[in-house]
């Protein structure tokens, strides 16, 4: 608990906190609303998920959050993003920690593990459907698949490859038979519904400037699946909330997923952080890194005698 002194101070400075910047690596840091951002701090997070080991462009990540948060006298969060229980793994969790400790990268409070937090992202799936804002979709993977396919024929339809919406117009009645004859389903956000109650959205990117949110880009995205009982667009929403995160860095390859992230964030009365999605690592043939390219992973790095200085700079873009 703060001192009253303490709270008058930030009571008075929250009509001109909003114009405050910290200047860090050469960004203007700030954001919109939210106890951190009203009393100046940087909150930054790096969330990697224990499906296998870190590589360059992780590191990246974390060195740009952790610098972020230090250089302004704010705060390192980690987040083991660990919902998908048939992939993640518990000796990826560790070298996890393991590989920021031989970077030299601390982090401050507790990890926060997603898998120990479902109720959280139950309440605000519930949020959501209270409001009629989400609905249960019986479609198999396969069905979707085909109906993609049959429309992807017009060449008119740019986002045929999005999820056609065929279960959005089943009617109550056929929707509860269907679930209580025990037929499996997803919960996707209607996002027609969505966009028209939060209104037109934006966000700031400290690479790219204010974005205008575009969240049917993604159509009606999967929140809940009977396997996995919280997406991945659903959760980290709910985790940066949770968290107080002011800046969150991640690669460009998640730049269309922050479109569905400012709805959500909207409709469930959330704070907008800033954002950097900064461009993916490669490896010598020009392909995007992932964790399966073992030999640019951390470990691997560190295995041929790198220093953590070396692997530092090597992570720099």
């Amino acid at each position: 608990m703060r001192e009253d002194g303490r709270d008058r101070k930030a009571s008075r400075a929250s009509r001109t906190l909003s114009s405050r910047r910290l200047a860090v690596n050469g960004y203007r840091l700030g954001g919109t609303t939210g106890l951190a951002h009203l009393l100046g701090m940087i909150v930054t997070r790096f969330a990697p998920s224990p499906t296998g080991l870190l590589h360059l462009g992780h590191a990246h990540s974390a060195l740009f959050a952790h610098r972020a948060a230090r250089e302004a006298g704010g705060r390192f969060l980690l987040r083991i993003e660990d919902i998908d229980r048939a992939r993640c793994r518990p000796e990826f969790d560790a070298a996890i920690l393991e590989d920021l400790a031989w970077l030299g990268l601390d982090w401050d409070g507790e990890v926060r593990r997603q898998s120990e937090h479902f109720d959280d992202y139950r309440a605000a799936l519930a949020r959501l459907a209270e409001r009629g804002l989400t609905y249960p979709c019986f479609c198999s993977r396969k069905e979707i698949a085909a109906e993609i396919a049959q429309a992807g024929a017009a060449p008119h339809e740019p986002l045929a490859a999005i999820y056609p919406g065929t279960c959005r117009a089943l009617g109550e009645e056929e929707r509860r038979s269907r679930i209580a004859a025990g037929a499996p389903y997803a919960i996707r956000l209607d996002v027609g519904r969505a966009i028209e109650a939060a209104g037109p959205l934006s966000w700031r990117d400290l690479d790219a400037g204010t974005i205008v949110a575009d969240p049917a880009i993604e159509g009606d995205v999967v929140l809940a699946r009977r396997d996995t009982p919280v997406s991945y667009h659903l959760a980290v929403t709910v985790d940066d909330h949770l968290q107080g995160v002011t800046l969150v860095t991640r690669g460009a390859d998640l730049f269309t997923a922050t479109h569905i992230h400012r709805l959500l964030q909207a409709l469930l009365g959330y704070a907008t952080p800033d954002y950097r999605h900064h461009p993916l690592r490669t490896n010598a043939a020009g392909e995007r890194l992932s964790k399966r390219d073992g030999a640019l992973s951390l470990r691997a790095l560190r295995a041929t005698g790198k220093s953590p200085a070396e692997v530092r700079a090597m992570a720099v873009l």
